[in-house]
């Protein structure tokens, strides 16, 4: 049944992926990262759970590698999830090197014969548990602490970074992004994990090769024993896996992290005086079009995640459109296009046969004030004065 975890993270891999081609960039990372997570626990379940010899001696040092790209991965997630600037820069490959290291470091392991492998991972995980083995330049046992000490390194890293870019928002336009919360939630919960998974591990090295100690005045063998470590290593990547479906907006794809700005703000101001259309925005015009003849807006529910999902285009993209392009946000978009239905309803005769808190609410108003507020903004008049124009003409 253990087998069980890293195959579901696998497969919640795939779906990052699979959504991957039409929304949020930052999948590819997060799909990078659950891949490399449930990859290492699938490592840890052939090593110690399958009691195969060939399992063992493939598991034993192959993928050790791997355990030096989770940081990376985490980290390039959280970066391009909340940062402007979402390039990759030949400088980001320095994050590859500890991994390149630790490949090259086992290469006298890994190029032995399968049958000498199997025999030394046999003996050393079953009979001896001795990890003090020699590889160029380094030993197994530090390259284990290594992979522990790396990965909580990059948990900080990231969480400065967010905190760091957070507070550079805030100074240049006042405001967070309406999906802030969301997203800290979400890193910080997936943050928390790998610390939390990092943590035992290196607590496990330390008392198993170093010496015990006390935490709280409970001894270190009896917190982390073997049967606890590999508990809440396993436990921890099953919990990271779940608790993705409990973030729809994130597992889709269909959320960004973007200041939506202000039409009133001195940047909308200098466009407004610069009128543009830009070509590439024409054939999703098209595509609008059609998308709006089936009055998607007055749902009371609609907003700008559920048009990214229903176009299957990102957020970024629309964003992009209604602030250079519309020159409006999609706030004030969406209002207008409610009004305009509201006018609608009045001008073929729905106003004599229900009320006007009917129509507000059939033009998708969560209350009537909201209702008559953006229609006076907009026609300069309250709703019941425009009736009273349109029943006189």
């Amino acid at each position: 049944m253990a087998i069980l975890a890293p195959l579901f993270g696998i497969f919640t891999s795939f779906i990052l992926l699979y959504y991957l081609s039409s929304l949020n960039r930052s999948n590819t990372f997060l799909a990078l990262f659950f891949l490399c997570c449930n990859s290492v626990l699938m490592v840890y379940f052939g090593l110690h759970y399958s009691k195969i010899e060939f399992w063992e001696g493939i598991c034993f040092v192959h993928f050790l590698p791997l355990s030096f790209l989770l940081g990376p991965a985490l980290f390039f997630y959280v970066k391009h999830t909340v940062s402007e600037d979402k390039q990759l820069h030949l400088s980001d490959l320095l994050h590859l090197i500890p991994a390149i290291f630790t490949g090259l470091a086992t290469m006298p392991f890994t190029t032995l014969s399968l049958a000498t492998k199997t025999a030394m991972a046999h003996e050393i995980v079953n009979i001896t548990e001795d990890y003090n083995l020699n590889f160029q330049w380094v030993t197994f046992e530090q390259i284990l602490y290594g992979r522990s000490i790396h990965l909580i390194l990059y948990c900080v890293a990231s969480v400065i970074y967010f905190l760091v870019n957070k507070r550079h928002l805030l100074l240049k336009y006042g405001a967070l992004p309406s999906n802030h919360r969301l997203i800290q939630k979400w890193i910080f919960s997936l943050i928390f994990l790998q610390l939390v998974i990092a943590s035992n591990s290196l607590g496990h090295m330390i008392t198993i090769y170093a010496h015990n100690y006390a935490i709280f005045g409970i001894p270190s063998n009896v917190i982390f024993s073997e049967a606890r470590f590999f508990a809440i290593c396993g436990g921890g990547f099953f919990v990271q896996n779940f608790i993705l479906f409990l973030f729809p907006k994130i597992l889709y794809g269909n959320v960004s992290y973007e200041v939506e700005l202000n039409a009133g703000t001195i940047l909308q101001e200098i466009k407004s005086s610069l009128p543009k259309r830009s070509s590439s925005f024409y054939a999703f015009e098209r595509e609008l079009e059609g998308y709006l003849a089936s009055h998607p807006f007055v749902k009371k529910d609609f907003s700008l995640s559920q048009m990214s999902f229903d176009l299957k285009m990102p957020e970024r993209f629309l964003s992009n459109y209604f602030n250079k392009e519309m020159e409006k946000t999609f706030g004030e978009w969406k209002n207008d296009l409610r009004i305009e239905y509201a006018c609608q309803l009045i001008e073929e005769g729905n106003a004599k046969k229900i009320t006007i808190e009917a129509i507000s609410t059939d033009a998708g108003f969560v209350s009537r004030s909201k209702f008559i507020d953006a229609f006076k903004a907009r026609k300069g008049v309250t709703p019941s004065t425009y009736i009273k124009e349109k029943a006189g003409a």
